[in-house]
């Protein structure tokens, strides 16, 4: 592209190309400084370069566990032991005892690449009478399969949060609906109230209750029924000779 001079002779520039939008993050990990200082740095760069690429953003924060995940509106939390280390183990499973009292959603990760290392972990599991699933142990080969694990496990968790209110909020609206239709159905079972007289009363005045304790008066003030549909009204949630008998609409 050849550059254009204009008559002060200065040199004009094409204008920068526009960069694309970042994709939005999928979540956010928060990272122990403490697990971090601990750690082998080729590690610590890959885990980075691993949430870089799913979209998830990297905070370093002074948090009790080793990794805390925030995706979909729900917090994952993790203890990672990146090698097991049998004399190491009594301290291990008590802070796992202190953080599964502190975090709904906890799990351990273990990376375990050897034979006595599986071996040593498994007694030291029921030595130290660990419940079962309480906190869930995820037992990995190596640190990057366990990271992997840990990304895994907190999406997931994070799609079912998701899923779960998706779920609440429809069944919530088809309740809603569901009461308003026997609500309707109610106030329609009045001899000349029709779907329009119906919702004026639902949205002026309120419940069942409260329609069946209004007076005439409030009804023609809130409303525009008929003097004879708000007597009609009163009529017939107040007189059982009248809201006892047969009717036929």
């Amino acid at each position: 592209m050849e550059r254009s001079v204009h008559s002060t002779g200065r040199t004009s520039l094409p204008p920068p190309r526009p960069q694309p939008a970042p994709a939005p993050g999928r979540g956010v990990c928060m990272m122990s400084t403490s697990w971090r200082d601990k750690q082998d740095p080729n590690l610590v760069n890959f885990i980075a370069a691993f949430l870089a690429a799913n979209s998830y953003r990297l905070n370093f924060l002074l948090i009790s566990p080793d990794f805390i995940f925030n995706n979909g509106g729900l917090s994952v939390a993790f203890i990672f032991e990146t090698s097991w280390d049998s004399e190491n183990a009594a301290a291990v499973f008590s802070r796992v005892n202190t953080l599964k009292r502190q975090f709904k959603n906890l799990y351990v990760v273990v990376a375990v690449p050897k034979v006595e290392q599986i071996e040593s972990f498994n007694r030291s599991y029921f030595q130290y009478n660990m419940e079962l699933g309480c906190p869930t142990f995820v037992p990995v080969n190596d640190p990057e399969m366990g990271f992997e694990k840990m990304l895994k496990i907190a999406h997931a968790r994070g799609v079912c949060k998701q899923q779960d209110i998706t779920s609440t909020m429809r069944n919530e609206r088809e309740q809603a609906v569901q009461s308003m239709d026997a609500f309707l159905h109610v106030l329609t079972s009045i001899p000349g109230i029709d779907d329009h007289d119906a919702t004026m009363l639902s949205q002026a005045i309120g419940s069942i209750e409260a329609i069946a304790k209004a007076s005439v008066g409030f009804i023609l003030e809130n409303t525009d029924l008929s003097t004879d549909k708000a007597k009609t009204v009163v009529t017939f949630f107040r007189d059982p000779q009248y809201y006892l008998s047969p009717k036929i609409n």
